[in-house]
């Protein structure tokens, strides 16, 4: 595997070590861990949703936490009471932690349990401080004047 120095990134920019932080984690994570399987997908321009398989998991074992800009999901089996044998196990109920980075301004709207599933929405919501605005355009005395002039001339 290949290693990249970041170290000139950070000496040339400011206010992007966040990002800077998150690719160094990125690039040196040695396995990423594929359990639980998951889906991100786009459900709408700015709106996504987060797919986790929880078979085996109530809904009372689960816990959705946004912490600063992450999105941590964990799980942990209740201890069974019950002594099982079982001929064939495949259905596997072991702990986990899972996190999410967040983009600036994303928020978690909702989250539901169903079918094995754990869905978590998610939607960008963009301050009306930072959208895009027109700002109008006023002519001048001047510009009226010419405005004027050029109506006259054409007529």
């Amino acid at each position: 595997m290949r290693t990249y120095d970041l170290a000139p990134l950070y000496r040339a920019t400011v206010g992007f070590d966040r990002m800077a932080d998150l690719l160094d984690r990125v690039m040196t994570a040695d396995t990423a861990t594929t359990y639980p399987p998951y889906n991100i997908e786009k459900t709408d321009e700015d709106a996504y949703r987060i797919s986790i398989a929880v078979a085996g998991f109530g809904s009372d074992e689960l816990n959705v936490e946004v912490r600063e800009q992450s999105l941590v999901v964990t799980a942990r089996k209740a201890k069974d009471e019950q002594k099982r044998t079982y001929l064939h196990r495949g259905i596997a109920t072991r702990a986990f932690e899972k996190t999410f980075q967040l983009a600036d301004h994303v928020h978690v709207t909702g989250a539901r349990a169903a079918d094995g599933m754990l869905h978590i929405d998610l939607e960008r919501q963009v301050p009306e401080a930072l959208k895009p605005r027109t700002i109008a355009i006023e002519a001048t005395r001047a510009d009226a004047a010419q405005a004027i002039e050029g109506e006259t001339v054409e007529a």
